[in-house]
């Protein structure tokens, strides 16, 4: 097998790839040819070493990726349901930017006709983050106003799309004019460039009684603005804090600190009386609430399989060019995600 390895924390020369000996499955467990990888922010985080479940979780030396397409080469005794050569999609919890992976038989699903493996690779961590974050934390209902930061990105893409299913009004933002039309085929109706215009004015001209839902992983850059526009009853959702990182793919430990000092705090006795909340979700810490996270991913599948969502684009790296991909996902210009090929 071939996979990517970090032995220490640094910059994108720390990325190596590897030879090792082929896994062998456990008896619950299947063994994976990968066709696709999947690239997420949190990766990069996690070759910097900031990426809190990474240290906790796992440690050093450690492949990064969070989801897989490939298919069945191998089977352990107890497993049931699948046989060799069925196309399969799989959350990894690390481990993913390999060639053959073994992975416990409740996080690998079929691969629903109409998806290539690419296409299918870039669907777990996103889609499932946004599931998680609308139907299990904020509850939609239809006829309400969300704002989506980063609308073009991965999570944010799947959010317009799972805001549109659920009659909401979403107002898109992003960074840069050419992520626009991506924005809107999402679910968006309305999208606010925030580089040519003020986007806290044109969020707030668009809903001038304010928003149910902010969706918000920038960070301290839009935090405290992203809470002035929620209505009362209107909840703030962080699943990131991609701005307090340098794009140039370093540490930034003064960007950090600075960054860090800057993020807002939010008192409780302010939240009760505007009432106004503060929702947020890390999904690698959530592998205790495994079949919840299962329930999830079939229903984003099943989403899939009825033509209700709709796959992202994909930029496509091989493997070995790893570092480009990564300098690619920190550049701020990429629509969609970017998947790896072994």
């Amino acid at each position: 097998m071939r996979r990517i390895r970090i032995d220490r924390p640094g910059s994108h020369r720390v990325l190596r790839l590897e030879e090792a000996p082929d896994p062998v499955p456990r008896e619950d467990e299947l063994l994976l040819r990968v066709h696709a990888c999947g690239v997420n922010f949190a990766d990069t985080l996690i070759r910097r070493g900031l990426y809190a479940s990474a240290r906790k979780l796992h440690g050093y030396p450690i492949t990064p990726g969070f989801e897989v397409a490939g298919e069945v080469v191998a089977l352990g005794a107890k497993v049931q349901g699948y046989k060799p050569g069925d196309r399969v999609v799989a959350l990894t919890l690390f481990g993913g930017y390999s060639s053959h992976l073994c992975l416990p038989s409740d996080r690998v699903f079929p691969l629903p006709e109409g998806l290539s493996f690419a296409q299918a690779a870039a669907i777990p961590t996103v889609f499932l983050t946004a599931w998680y974050l609308v139907h299990e934390l904020l509850h939609p209902r239809a006829g309400d106003r969300w704002l989506v930061h980063s609308a073009a990105g991965g999570v944010g893409s799947a959010l317009c799309q799972l805001g549109r299913l659920a009659g909401c009004h979403v107002v898109g933002v992003v960074g840069a004019a050419h992520k626009r039309e991506h924005a809107l085929a999402m679910g968006a109706e309305v999208v606010i460039d925030r580089r040519r215009e003020a986007w806290m004015k044109a969020a707030r001209d668009h809903a001038p009684e304010g928003y149910q839902a902010v969706f918000d992983a920038n960070g301290y850059t839009t935090l405290r603005q992203s809470f002035d526009l929620l209505a009362p009853g209107g909840r703030l959702v962080v699943y990131g804090f991609h701005e307090m990182l340098p794009r140039s793919g370093g540490f930034g430990f003064l960007r950090l600190i600075w960054g860090w000092l800057r993020t807002p705090r939010f008192s409780p006795l302010a939240l009760t009386e505007s009432n106004r909340s503060l929702l947020a979700a890390n999904l690698s810490f959530l592998e205790h609430r495994a079949p919840l996270l299962r329930q999830g991913m079939q229903w984003v599948l099943d989403g899939f399989s009825r033509g209700l969502l709709r796959p992202l684009p994909v930029e496509l790296y091989p493997l070995a060019e790893v570092e480009s991909a990564h300098r690619r996902l920190e550049s701020g210009q990429t629509i969609g995600k970017i998947v790896l090929i072994p």
